[in-house]
């Protein structure tokens, strides 16, 4: 028979795999409204991947359920599960890694997503980090709003201070942010490995376990003592 502490570690792995479903796509779901900041910051793709991958792991809940209340002797569930969780694994790095990556250049990165942004959105950003323009002045600041109020405010900018211009807010905010999404990301490896090894070791003991019953069976259920 399983044993209780092998069965409680499953268990104990198995919730947080539920957890970590639940609290990536709530959060995948949330950073969508509309907040000019994380939308500059966090993509529509980035959270699309963050949905699926929520997603992904409830569904590994579902099965990892439906596996381990089969009759001892059925493993077959625990067996499609292990898979599941494999293609999980490569999942969840593909996913960090991409956030990984894009946090190595960030300045050009964001510097093309500034380029890309309307005006409002610059305008709220130039007021919100009180800078005007991207790298320097001239590199698509906006005359507007309560910070760049004037081409003459921008030209008088003191050139050797970093703050004046957006590039030190943007992307100190975006590497906090995205920084911290890409370790939690792989954190959730270390629940899905660890999910996967407590199912191997439970098909283990559950075959263990039809063996010496076969075994016992053979021997006219007198056992071996």
């Amino acid at each position: 028979m399983v044993s209780r502490k092998l069965m409680g570690f499953w268990a104990l792995f198995d919730v947080c795999l539920l957890a970590a479903g639940a609290l990536v796509t709530a959060f995948s779901i949330v950073w969508r409204r509309s907040d000019v900041l994380m939308n500059f910051t966090i993509s529509n793709a980035d959270l699309t991947a963050g949905t699926v991958l929520g997603v992904a792991l409830l569904v590994s809940f579902v099965v990892s359920v439906a596996a381990i209340i089969q009759r001892n002797h059925v493993t077959i569930g625990l067996v499609i599960l292990n898979y599941i969780l494999v293609a999980d694994v490569f999942f969840v790095g593909i996913i960090g890694s991409f956030v990984w990556f894009y946090t190595l250049r960030e300045r050009n990165n964001f510097h093309s997503a500034w380029s890309e942004a309307t005006p409002a959105t610059r305008i709220f950003l130039q007021d919100h980090f009180k800078c005007c323009g991207y790298f320097n002045g001239t590199d698509l600041a906006e005359v507007g709003g309560a910070f760049c109020t004037s081409q003459d405010f921008i030209n008088n900018l003191n050139a050797t201070v970093t703050s004046n211009f957006c590039v030190t807010g943007v992307t100190g905010f975006a590497d906090y942010t995205l920084n911290n999404i890409f370790t939690s990301i792989y954190g959730l490896m270390a629940i899905v490995l660890s999910l996967l090894l407590a199912s191997l070791c439970v098909i283990k003991k559950r075959k263990e376990d039809e063996r010496f019953k076969k075994i016992d069976a053979k021997r006219g259920g007198r056992g071996f003592v």
